[in-house]
């Protein structure tokens, strides 16, 4: 059968052809029968074939790119494509079975994400095109690598903006409990029903083993989570300090470092705003700090309280840190873009009255590519300083 077509505005057809694989609603003209999630022909306004694209009615993203001809877009199309991703994490990760195996856009399926934590696979079908096709997809991730257990954790917020509701759950075989896996030299476990995202933060991974090669004396980790980031630096650090409000995530992380024979991790159950305020209230000076808070801003107009936040935590940090120790500042919000981040560090910085290094800029593991054209794409920022 042939695809509907849609149709762009002179403005659209520049976007498309420029290579930003979105194209937003007040730029196309759709047949109203369009329901949304069907693949579409994408023409300009004389009816010249520029692609094709997944289509949604509901969002202000209309179209989401894939490909620039009339290849059929069925099960070989996702078959091929899931396999080119695969690839490349072969390629990054020889040997290994934890990693982001889609990335959405970046590979080519928009609105997929697919973690793989050994012979389980955690999903997450984002838009309608996606939606309508997870059976087809579950089935050809089944096939490609062999798993155990497929779980979908579409339970995120942005679906809503494409007219989906949040769902979350097992969708093929059968997953018996949390799943190990490996950073580095740290053994941790992911619970792929109840934790964040699809099960962990795999986007961080690389970060989290980066941090130990600047461990030193005392360290403090705040935002914790489950220990990413402390478990790694506790390998070098004499003693960590892992600050965390919640509860459960605190016992976790317990867990994990009794699980790696790491004596020297000290949770703390707290708000890290309040628990920073008061370390530099009494005094208290560390070699190393990590800073891996969760996102500030879900939108443009929360940037500005975003980076207040921000800049609160990372001039407390810096008040704490001692000569020639590192900070590691990381932040996941898209919206503040790097180089409001390093404003924003730059500015804590000169009120702390330090001098600080920039040692490192880093974004998110290898296993999230950034597409070149969506800056959506490159949301995390990681730096490494060193104060004089």
């Amino acid at each position: 059968m042939t695809s509907p077509t849609v149709k762009l505005s002179r403005r659209g057809v520049e976007r498309w052809r420029a290579g930003h694989p979105w194209i937003y609603e007040s730029d196309v003209e759709a047949p109203k029968s369009l329901k949304g999630g069907e693949v579409v022909r994408v023409a300009d306004h004389k009816g010249y074939l520029l692609g094709q694209a997944f289509y949604s009615r509901a969002s202000k993203i209309s179209l989401r790119w894939l490909t620039w001809d009339d290849t059929p877009i069925d099960e070989a199309f996702f078959a091929a494509r899931i396999a080119a991703a695969d690839a490349l994490r072969q390629r990054l990760y020889p040997g290994e079975d934890t990693y982001r195996l889609i990335h959405g856009e970046a590979d080519g399926i928009p609105g997929l994400v697919v973690d793989r934590y050994g012979d389980a696979l955690s999903a997450q079908f984002l838009v309608p095109a996606t939606e309508q096709r997870k059976e087809l997809i579950a089935s050809l991730l089944e096939q490609h690598f062999k798993a155990k257990a497929i779980v979908n954790r579409s339970d995120v917020g942005v679906r809503k903006l494409e007219g989906l509701e949040p769902f979350k759950g097992v969708m093929r075989g059968e997953l018996k409990g949390p799943k190990a896996y490996l950073e580095g030299h740290v053994r941790l476990s992911a619970d792929l029903l109840q934790g964040q995202k699809t099960g962990t933060f795999l986007d961080q991974r690389e970060n989290h083993v980066l941090a130990s090669q600047y461990a030193a004396g005392e360290a403090l980790d705040c935002f914790s989570y489950v220990g990413g980031f402390a478990l790694q630096l506790a390998l070098k650090a004499s003693k960590v300090t892992a600050v965390e409000i919640s509860e459960a995530a605190c016992a976790t992380l317990k867990e994990n470092a009794a699980a790696n024979s790491l004596g020297n991790v000290e949770t703390v159950a707290a708000n890290a705003f309040d628990f920073l305020r008061d370390a530099v209230d009494e005094g208290r000076r560390f070699d190393t700090i990590v800073l891996d808070p969760p996102s500030f801003a879900k939108n443009k107009g929360a940037i500005e309280a975003a980076t207040r936040g921000y800049k609160e935590i990372n001039l407390r940090a810096l008040q704490l840190l001692k000569p020639g120790g590192h900070l590691i500042s990381c932040s996941c919000t898209y919206h503040v873009d790097e180089e409001a981040f390093e404003a924003m560090l730059d500015s804590a910085a000169a009120d702390a009255k330090r001098k600080v290094q920039i040692v490192e800029k880093r974004g998110a593991a290898r296993d999230h590519p950034v597409l070149l054209g969506l800056r959506e794409t490159r949301y995390l920022k990681c730096f490494v300083l060193r104060a004089l």
